[in-house]
């Protein structure tokens, strides 16, 4: 007799089940980044109508022979502008440092510092490794528990998610960005990154990296006064 190997359904009501499966897989796939849209729907908001508030959270996108990527430069212009306007007092610039030749977090310093915010406005947070990582620090490195978090629009409901249950107040600013492979990319990164986010939210994990806490925004917002 030979061996049967699997592989298509036969019958009819095999291939019910197979689509009844895939069907089934789809949604539990798409539970989670329905979970990001439905829970900070009423967080968002635009530049013009954000609330005033002291401290704005810019997260890192990336550089391109050290300078930040186009994408981390419209968040950082955001900023600027908030900040310009007058909504907010103080910028946390937030990346990747993790080896000496990449350094995110001072690339978008000196980018603001270009764009006319004071150095003494800026803190940076060389530790935020992921947007987990930047929430939970912001909160218990950095002492923010109200903040404009600054990205773009594929990735701040996920950023508003993940600061909230981080103990942060968040109002989420998306910057627009040109439909580019880039954000194709960033689009469906973000509902596999949903599940992970998903899982933070839930079981709060400490940041790959926590340390001491650090004064930087409490003397940035005395400074100002």
């Amino acid at each position: 007799m030979g061996i049967r190997r699997p592989g298509l359904p036969r019958t009819r009501r095999g291939w019910r089940r197979l689509v009844q499966g895939v069907m089934a897989g789809c949604v539990l796939a798409l539970l989670p980044a329905t979970w990001l849209f439905v829970s900070t729907a009423d967080r968002l908001r635009t530049p013009a109508d954000v609330p005033r508030t002291e401290v704005a959270v810019v997260f890192g996108a990336g550089l391109w022979d050290g300078e930040p990527s186009p994408y981390l430069a419209h968040r950082l212009d955001a900023a600027a502008r908030l900040y310009r306007a007058g909504r907010i007092r103080v910028v946390l610039v937030t990346g990747d440092n993790s080896r000496e030749d990449y350094d995110e977090p001072d690339a978008m310093r000196a980018y603001l510092r270009k764009q006319g915010v004071p150095d003494a406005r800026i803190v940076v947070d060389y530790a935020g490794f992921d947007t987990w990582d930047s929430c939970a620090r912001a909160r218990r490195i950095f002492g923010v528990d109200r903040a404009v978090l600054i990205s773009q629009g594929f990735h701040i409901r996920r950023a508003v998610a993940l600061c909230e249950a981080a103990g942060v107040d968040p109002y989420g600013v998306g910057v627009p960005a040109a439909h580019d492979l880039t954000w194709y990319y960033g689009g469906a990164r973000e509902v596999f990154a949903a599940g992970k986010a998903v899982l933070d939210a839930v079981l709060r994990p400490d940041p790959r990296f926590l340390g001491p806490k650090e004064p930087g925004v409490a003397r940035a917002l005395a400074a100002g006064r």
